[in-house]
């Protein structure tokens, strides 16, 4: 095994703790929007301020958005 293949391993390697630690960081994220997200919506489909239908694509706006994404659906089911 020459140099040039222990510094590609190293190389690979360097790259995939990156690549996971980006990874779980951006899910991280997501996880947070969408848990608070979700509360937000249950409180307010409780209290009958508003009533948003939780399919697929609210999921996603939800996840990507957050409380912002909350009140963009709020919007939404307003026209």
């Amino acid at each position: 095994m020459g140099l040039e293949h222990i510094i590609l391993l190293i190389l690979i390697i360097i790259v995939g703790i990156l690549f996971f630690k980006l990874t779980f960081k951006i899910l991280r994220y997501l996880a947070i929007n969408t848990i608070v997200g979700l509360i937000l919506v249950g409180i307010l489909n409780f209290l009958g301020i508003t009533h948003i239908h939780l399919n697929l694509i609210n999921l996603l706006i939800i996840a990507v958005g957050g409380i912002i994404g909350v009140f963009i659906l709020i919007l939404l089911s307003i026209l």
